[in-house]
């Protein structure tokens, strides 16, 4: 890429939706947003990139594709470790096969498209005002503020939660078929677990799990740490591209040191001196 500074408002579809202005249009776009949050933690912007810039980002990806974590394992909704003195059906003892790739966000330079978007001045406040949080942050991770999830042919990500609070996805490229977005909305809160709600997602009741197909361009935001959500599996030979851009209710946080060498391969001193930090009575 050029040492250019790309400009997020060539990207971002701005007809449709004007959050850089102090709109009635705006306003209903954000008073609809904020019905979708408050209904299931989930809202999807259609189109928000503009249809016709969507393949520079795709370009940026296959850039920095290569630097992609690849992980192939066996894990449980909380990436945590079994535990023998649970029941068999106990969530934290249903383990799955996750086969996908994060790049981390180091890798995403000033000369990023994504990284732009997320630093552009009207996007945080937009996505804090949908999400109506007084406690808003950029997370502080270093491996993992924008990132691009890619996932190939049999690859996916089972049922999970996320360590941050909001999580803010921008579809870039879809794989051939599968990769449906599927979650069940606020089955647990930051005090309250919910195993036997877990346990039912778990088991494929369909009365508990909602299906988005993402398509590139598409903006969604989604409150990850409380809904169980998963990627369906991919077919064919395009890589799935996905721009995560991700948020926090407290200053400072970041992964702790088993999610990151899982995740992004690595565990840098910052996740070592703020492990354990949260607020929140979560097992993750």
């Amino acid at each position: 890429m050029s040492d250019k500074v790309p400009d997020a408002e060539e990207f971002v579809d701005l007809d449709k939706f004007p959050i850089d202005t102090d709109s009635g249009d705006r306003r209903r776009l954000v008073t609809n947003a904020q019905a979708s949050i408050q209904a299931d933690g989930c809202v999807v912007l259609k189109g928000f990139v503009r249809a016709e810039r969507i393949a520079e980002l795709v370009a940026e990806c296959d850039r920095v594709e290569k630097f992609g974590h690849r992980n192939f394992t066996r894990t449980n909704p909380y990436f945590l470790p079994d535990n023998e003195s649970l029941p068999p059906t106990h969530p934290i003892r249903r383990f799955y096969d996750r086969s996908n790739a994060f790049v981390p966000a180091d890798n995403l330079g000033d000369d990023s498209i994504l990284r732009a978007i997320f630093r552009w001045p009207k996007f945080a406040p937009f996505i804090q005002e949908v999400l109506q949080e007084e406690q808003f942050f950029p997370y502080a991770d270093p491996l993992a503020d924008v990132i691009v999830n890619l996932a190939e042919e049999g690859g996916g990500f089972p049922w999970h939660f996320d360590t941050n609070n909001f999580t803010v996805t921008l579809a870039i490229q879809n794989a051939e078929s599968g990769g449906e977005f599927e979650y069940s909305p606020m089955v647990r809160s930051t005090t309250e677990e919910n195993y036997g709600q877990v346990e039912k997602v778990l088991n494929g009741d369909q009365t508990l799990i909602k299906t988005v197909r993402l398509e590139p361009g598409d903006l969604q935001i989604f409150k990850g740490r409380y809904s169980l959500h998963r990627v369906a599996p991919l077919f064919g030979k395009t890589k799935r591209y996905v721009a995560i851009f991700s948020y926090v209710s407290e200053a400072g946080m970041v992964s702790s040191p088993q999610r990151a060498k899982e995740l992004y391969g690595r565990v840098l001193p910052i996740h070592l001196e703020r492990a354990g930090l949260r607020s929140d009575a979560l097992i993750d």
